[in-house]
This record gives structure tokens, C-alpha cells and sequence, in this order.
């Protein structure tokens, strides 16, 4: 035997061992391939003592990674490369999983808390009568501010923002959907609106804004408004919440015209393994008590109606969180706009980032 071939004998022999040293773990601890589950969601998105106590109660073992957007997840999925049991995707990405057969439909019998979700969170129509997915957190896209910095000012509206005291003081989340949305809801008009003419008056009057915006950053956003880097910025109310937490100084409001609602569901790809397992997390995560637990971790709004029995007041009637049904009906779902209108709506907030240069 020459040494090239043993050299491979040798490889082949170490995988063979390290493998079914894996094996052995793993089923020493009891758990096998038919009761592993791996769980692909946003970062920092649940709180880690709760997968502990699903393996504990249920004896699966839990994989859990992460992805930071929900194109990046498609894209991961739709590769295959690793079996995914559960994702957990925004509503519009819903839509498109589903309409690209990327789903499979859940067994509402076996989720019997699904009951606990309330109802105006339900039947959405990005998934009518929730055939593949149920809620796990929502919230509002709005304006972050601290009114120390701006002497006492109070804002309320999109339009607030065009106020050239403002100059050089604003950050903008780096998202086509919420700037131009932003741009389109200062108008009047919809969130979801398709209409060239109105895409161009909206990328036009964010244009007029350019004096007033310091950047247009990722996540760091949330470092630079606790760190009073700007006095004002269009974030997600989630991280509203943990900026907020960084510095008491700085105040959260869905501004009055309206603003974008949205959604992440949980769903079973259609590449799963562990169906059974994966609705057995669902259900566990519909859990009141789970939900409540998971809810104060990550800082979100729950759609769980009776989670919040079990939280504290003031964070169950912080309207800036969870607002009145009156607000919550000026909101907005992003609707699925096709490629052809998203090509668009880039296009044109890529313009708008140009024309800052």
C-alpha cells in the first residue's frame, strides 16, 4: 500500500470514529436524528433559556442559527444545504415562500395554542386563515428621538423631520421598503403604493431631506442613537426598545399618518425533517407563559392575547408598543410587490442614496 492510499485510509478511519463518537453523544444524551430540530431565526430573537427547557420537556435537541435578513434566509434555504424545521420570516417573505411552494401547510390540530393568538393578528392577507404560519412578534416602524438634545421638541409626524432645525441630526435605517415608505406616508399615500408618479414625488421630497440626514446605516444605528451620535432616527420598534433601554433620555412614536405594521411568523419549510417536532415548537412557543418569558428577553410586542396576563403593566399598556386599536388601523402590512416594483422601489431609494453624495 502506497502511501497516498494510506494516507486517505487514515482520514476515512478518523471520520468514521469522529462520527460515530457524535452518534454516541448524542444518543447517550437521547436524542437522534428523528428528534433533532434545527431552528433558523433572526439574531438575538428568543430567549435561549426557553429552547433549554423545550429540549428538557420534550427530549429534542434544538440546533439554532441565525440569519439578519430575510433575504438572506430565502436564499439559504432555497440552496438546501441544511434541513431547516422551522423559520422565522417577516410577512412579505411569507408571501413569496409561499407562493415559490417553499412551504408546507401546519396542522392547525396540533397547535391547540394557537388559540391564544389574538384575533386581529390573525387572517392576515399574507397568509389567509394562517395555513403556514403563526405569529411569534410585531411591532411598528418609527421615529426614535431625545429630547434633551432637541431642547424639548416633540415629534409626532413624518413631516417633523423636514424641520431644518434637524440639520445633520437624523439616521436612517438602511431599508428601500421603510425609507421610501417613509417618504410615501409623509404624502398620504400608501406604504404599498405602485404608482410611478407617486414614487417619484415620494423619492423627490426625500430628497429634500438630504440637509437634515447624518447617515444611513445598519445595525450600529442602535449604538449611535444610545450613544447620542444623532438626535434622531427611523428604526424598528424593537429597537426602539433596546436603544431605549441603553438611554432613559430617548423617546419612541409611531407618527400619526401612519406607518408600516409588520410581522414575523413562524413556518415549516417544505425541505423540514422533523414536521412533528417543528409543531410540537410552535405550540410550545404559543405557551402564554413562554410567551410572556420570551417577550420580555427580546423587547418586541407579543401577539400572544393572554401572554400578557402574564407581564407587567407598563409594558403591556406602553402605547408606544402596543398601540391603540385607532393607531394600529393607520398601519400598514407590506404587501409582496413583485420583483418588477421592488426593482423600483431600490432603484429609487439607491437614487436617494446618491443623491446625498
Amino acid at each position: 500500500m502506497n502511501k497516498l492510499v494510506r494516507f486517505f485510509l487514515m482520514i476515512a478511519i478518523a471520520s468514521a470514529v469522529l462520527l460515530y463518537a457524535i452518534s454516541s453523544l448524542n444518543t447517550s444524551q437521547g436524542y437522534s436524528g428523528a428528534n433533532t430540530l434545527t431552528i433558523y431565526n433572526w439574531g438575538d430573537y428568543i430567549d435561549e433559556d426557553l429552547i433549554k427547557q423545550f429540549e428538557k420537556e420534550t427530549g429534542i435537541k434544538v440546533i439554532y442559527e441565525t440569519f439578519d435578513s430575510n433575504e438572506a434566509m430565502l436564499t439559504k434555504i432555497e440552496q438546501g444545504g441544511t434541513t431547516y424545521d422551522i423559520a422565522i420570516p417577516s410577512e412579505y417573505m411569507i408571501d413569496k415562500m409561499r407562493h415559490e411552494d417553499l412551504l408546507i401547510p401546519l396542522d392547525h390540530s396540533k397547535l391547540p395554542n394557537l388559540k391564544n393568538i389574538d384575533k386581529r393578528f390573525m387572517d392576515l392577507p399574507f397568509d389567509k386563515e394562517n395555513k403556514y404560519s403563526v405569529p411569534y412578534f410585531w411591532g411598528t416602524v418609527g421615529i426614535v428621538y431625545n429630547p434633551k438634545m432637541l431642547h424639548g421638541k416633540k415629534i409626532t409626524s413624518w413631516n417633523d423631520l423636514w424641520d431644518p432645525s434637524l440639520r445633520n441630526e437624523i439616521l436612517l435605517i438602511d431599508g428601500a421598503r421603510e425609507v421610501i415608505g417613509m417618504g410615501l406616508n409623509s404624502l398620504g399615500y400608501s406604504l404599498n403604493d405602485t404608482k410611478k408618479a407617486h414614487l417619484i414625488e415620494a423619492k423627490e421630497k426625500l430628497d429634500t431631506l438630504t440637509p437634515n440626514v447624518k447617515a444611513i446605516v445598519g445595525d450600529e444605528i442602535k449604538m449611535l442613537l444610545a450613544n447620542e451620535e444623532a438626535s434622531v432616527g427611523l428604526v424598528w420598534s424593537g429597537d426602539a426598545s433596546e436603544i431605549m433601554s441603553a438611554n432613559e433620555d430617548l423617546d419612541y412614536v409611531v407618527p400619526k399618518e401612519g406607518s408600516n405594521l409588520w410581522f414575523d411568523n413562524m413556518v415549516i419549510p417544505k425541505t423540514a425533517k422533523n414536521i412533528e417536532g417543528a409543531h410540537k415548537f410552535i405550540n410550545f412557543m404559543l405557551d402564554p407563559k413562554v410567551a410572556a418569558k420570551n417577550t420580555e428577553y427580546v423587547g418586541y410586542s407579543t401577539p400572544n392575547k393572554q401572554a400578557l396576563k402574564h407581564m407587567p403593566k407598563e409594558i403591556v399598556e406602553d402605547e408606544r408598543f402596543y398601540p391603540s386599536p385607532e393607531l394600529t388601523e393607520k398601519l400598514e402590512v407590506y404587501k409582496n410587490l413583485g420583483k418588477k416594483n421592488l426593482a423600483y422601489y431600490n432603484e429609487l431609494f439607491l437614487q436617494f442614496k446618491m443623491h446625498r453624495k
